[in-house]
């Protein structure tokens, strides 16, 4: 069994880092950060993403470029990342379908949050550090690594051996977000 306080120690520590080293991660630790997403439950099980993982420098340099915000400086850093991996949003399994339409809520969006966020607590785990990046040029990465049209490019991360500091994470107070029994 898994000590919980070591899994919330986890969580806690793990932070958006947007500084890497130039060590490359090693294969058997990458396949094991993809294999954690790849494991994330889903709605019906449909499973609804695909992860490309881009460790090629030339092409993470690219990626890099549709992922930053020259004029006001924003995922500069995504260029020192060893690794990114993009994740594809891919058609929900029939259950999770009519669940969506009953509900109106699409699941898969939740289903690639909950996989990605296994991805990163994997990394943390692994001392890989990891950023979630929803800005990009969905289009210049779709014809980069040759996605078809009809799929969505929901997010990226970016890997690599962290050089950020560790920052406390500031919260709102519990009480602020956490009730039991009643709103």
């Amino acid at each position: 069994m898994v000590d919980g306080k070591n899994i919330l120690d986890l969580i806690i520590s793990r932070q958006s880092d947007r500084k890497y080293s130039d060590k490359p991660i090693e294969k058997v630790i990458l396949e094991r950060i993809v294999e954690a997403g790849r494991m994330a439950p889903s709605a019906c099980n449909a499973q609804p993403w695909k992860f490309i993982v881009v460790n090629d420098p030339e092409l993470v340099m690219k990626i890099a470029d549709a992922a930053s915000a020259k004029l006001i400086g924003m995922n500069n850093f995504v260029a020192q990342a060893p690794v990114i991996i993009v994740i594809v949003r891919e058609k929900s399994n029939m259950s999770s379908k009519v669940g969506a339409t009953i509900k109106n809520k699409d699941y898969s969006l939740f289903d690639i949050g909950i996989a990605t966020e296994n991805i990163c607590l994997q990394a943390k785990a692994e001392g890989i550090g990891s950023c979630i990046i929803g800005w990009f040029d969905e289009k210049m990465i779709r014809k980069l690594l040759s996605i078809p049209r009809s799929k969505r490019v929901e997010l990226i991360i970016s890997l690599g051996y962290s050089l950020s500091e560790q920052r406390e994470k500031r919260r709102k107070p519990a009480g602020e977000t956490v009730s039991y029994n009643k709103y």
